[in-house]
Formats: C-alpha cells, sequence, structure tokens
C-alpha cells in the first residue's frame, strides 16, 4: 500500500486494521520490564491506557488512541515532516471533529513536537488541508510498518516458532484484524525472545493483548484468561 509524501487520508487503511497490526506487534514483544516504565522514557512499540505508541528513540515517534467506537486519532512526527517548520503555519488541527484529545495535541503543538494529525471516524481518515508545496508530513516514514500488510507480517512472523504447526501469520493477523483473536493459539506460537533461550514474558503479552482487545470479546478478558490452560512456560 503506497503512502504519499505528503500522506492522504486513503493512504491509511481502516481504523480498526491499522489498530489491530499495530497492537499485534507491540503485544509480541511487551515485557513486564517495560511496563514499569510507565512513567518515564520508552522506546519501540508498546500499548497503554493511552494507546499504542511507537518510537524508536530518535528519528520518529507516534500515538495512536481510540476515541470512542469507531473512532481514532493518529499523531507524531518523523523527522522527514516538514510541516511545523512550514511559512506561513499549517493548522494541522482544521477541521477537527470536537472528540479529538485537543489539549494533549496543543501542548505537543506548543512544545514543536507534532508533525502531523489524522483521525477517523465514519470508517474514512482525515487530516488538515496541507499547501500545494508541502514536501512531506512524515506519514510514509512513521507509519509504512502497519499500513503495509506484507511488512506487518514479515514482523510478526520473527516472532513466531513455525514447527508447531497450527495458524501460520496471516491466520492470526487476519483474526486481529477482525478482532476475533484467540490470544492462546498466538501466545502458544512465541519463540523464545533470543537464541539464548530468553523466555517470553507471556504474562506481559498476555496483558497487553487484553488491553488492545483483539479478541473481540464484549468485554476485555484478564491476563490470567488469555494466557489459559495448555499454553507452554518458555
Amino acid at each position: 500500500m503506497t503512502i504519499h509524501r505528503p500522506g492522504k487520508p486513503g493512504d491509511l487503511p481502516p481504523g480498526e486494521a491499522l489498530w489491530a497490526r499495530w497492537a499485534l506487534l507491540a503485544a509480541v514483544a511487551a515485557t513486564t520490564e517495560q511496563e514499569q516504565r510507565a512513567s518515564g522514557y520508552r522506546t519501540g512499540l508498546w500499548i497503554d491506557d493511552e494507546g499504542l505508541h511507537h518510537d524508536d528513540s530518535g528519528c520518529t515517534w507516534w500515538t495512536m488512541s481510540r476515541m470512542g467506537e469507531g473512532r481514532f486519532v493518529l499523531y507524531g512526527e518523523d523527522e522527514s515532516s516538514g510541516v511545523k517548520w512550514y511559512e506561513p503555519a499549517i493548522d494541522m488541527l482544521a477541521g477537527g471533529p470536537d472528540w479529538l484529545p485537543y489539549e494533549e495535541l496543543h501542548d505537543r503543538l506548543q512544545g514543536y513536537e507534532l508533525g502531523c494529525v489524522y483521525w477517523y471516524e465514519n470508517g474514512a481518515w482525515a487530516r488538515a488541508p496541507y499547501p500545494g508545496d508541502l514536501a512531506d508530513d512524515g506519514l510514509d516514514c512513521g507509519m509504512s510498518d502497519f499500513v503495509d500488510r506484507t511488512q506487518a507480517l514479515g514482523e510478526l512472523s520473527h516472532h513466531l516458532d513455525e514447527a508447531l504447526g497450527g495458524p501460520d501469520a496471516d491466520d492470526l493477523l487476519t483474526a486481529a484484524e477482525e478482532h476475533r483473536l484467540e490470544p492462546g493459539l498466538l501466545l502458544e506460537r512465541l519463540l523464545p525472545v533470543d537464541p539464548d533461550q530468553k523466555p517470553r514474558d507471556l504474562p506481559a503479552v498476555a496483558r497487553a493483548l487484553a488491553l488492545a482487545g483483539l479478541s473481540g470479546s464484549s468485554g476485555l478478558a484478564g491476563p490470567s484468561d488469555l494466557l489459559g490452560e495448555g499454553v507452554r512456560s518458555r
């Protein structure tokens, strides 16, 4: 899936699909140690009460939050974005709905931390209008790992033990996108963290999956429910 420079709302997949891909990749890498850094600086992919996060500790950071049924907001910055330096200034919140997290966004704007804002409602993404000569807003570099489903599948595959049989990466990602993932199947398939056989932090993975809500249950299952019986400890 192509992302234009600057990005266009139609470049992004449906909000639910983008959330699922990002959340699944964040969940499989979750650790208790990282969770405990909630009040400090974090990098990588993770999910918390605010939403999904991506921070590479240098060039790019992004947040995606659920804002109610069928509503999402995506905001962040990649160093390739020319939005915040454009003259005359671009109003990144122009046309935004009243449910956006304006306090957070205004804080980011005042700190010159924001490169673009997209919002999703009624099955479609939108953003503020850009001038015709704006070169880039950073969406491509920031979101390509999740927008391109093939890239998301490749990354997920790195975490799975293919020798065990059962659902493959495509089946698991499809189930997550359709909010019908059976977390136990995913937990059973996860490889150790590294060649030294450091065990996967399954309770942390289960907590992240529960927070993401990818199972589609009417109420989010707790981590102990998601671990279930029959999931091997590594």
